[in-house]
């Protein structure tokens, strides 16, 4: 069963050079999943909203490429709410956690590294849907 407290802060190492800072994400070294997928959210609108769901099986890591938002994490029970706005952390975020992201600063990027290719049929999109899951799960 997932739960909040499941969500977490991971940091990525960060190799400095005069020429500027690289960090390497590494599938199970820096993520705990394969990364099967990659993708990435930009000219976000102000005061817009993104995800508003939760996966049946999928596990993800949002970084905060650039820029600045908020992440909020729900498992049903409790809820709890993340600010990322460094590109060597992400957060984690296990299967059968709703989560919602907003607050976006100007120029933001979202980066997402998936365990799993997309795939409609593993969406909660209805929170009613994800609280009926969650409550099974449980």
């Amino acid at each position: 069963m997932a739960n909040v407290s499941d969500c977490q802060i991971l940091e990525f190492p960060q190799i400095h050079d005069p020429r500027g800072t690289l960090t390497p994400i590494e599938n199970e070294r820096q993520v705990p999943f394969d990364i099967q997928r990659v993708y990435y959210l930009y000219d976000i609108p102000g005061g817009a909203s993104r995800a508003g769901h939760s996966h049946k099986q999928l596990q993800q890591v949002l970084i905060a490429i650039s820029g600045s938002f908020d992440v909020h994490v729900d498992d049903g029970r409790e809820r709890r709410v993340f600010h990322l706005n460094r590109p060597h952390q992400g957060l984690y975020i296990p299967r059968l956690i709703w989560r919602e992201i907003d607050n976006f600063s100007s120029n933001a990027v979202c980066l997402a590294l998936a365990s799993q290719l997309y795939d409609e049929g593993d969406y909660y999109r209805q929170y009613e849907d994800f609280l009926s899951a969650a409550k099974e799960d449980a």
